[in-house]
């Protein structure tokens, strides 16, 4: 089950890195009508969230394969 919800996190974290203006569509676009594209604040913020969340899932399922 650890192993499952590594993965689930990694996955998160590539698409935060790569995929930025994805996660503020989802996440934050429908908050506001005034601005149509994220800051570059929130991109760096996101790409540095999804860099965390990517190695606590490597982590994750390298601590889950080990156990």
């Amino acid at each position: 089950m650890m192993i499952v919800g590594s993965i689930l996190i990694l996955i998160a974290g590539v698409l935060m890195l790569f995929f930025p203006n994805m996660v503020y569509s989802i996440t934050e676009s429908w908050k506001s009508y005034a601005s149509s594209e994220p800051s570059e604040l929130y991109l760096i913020h996101t790409r540095i969230g999804g860099i965390l969340c990517a190695i606590v899932g490597i982590t994750g399922i390298i601590v889950g394969i080990m156990l």
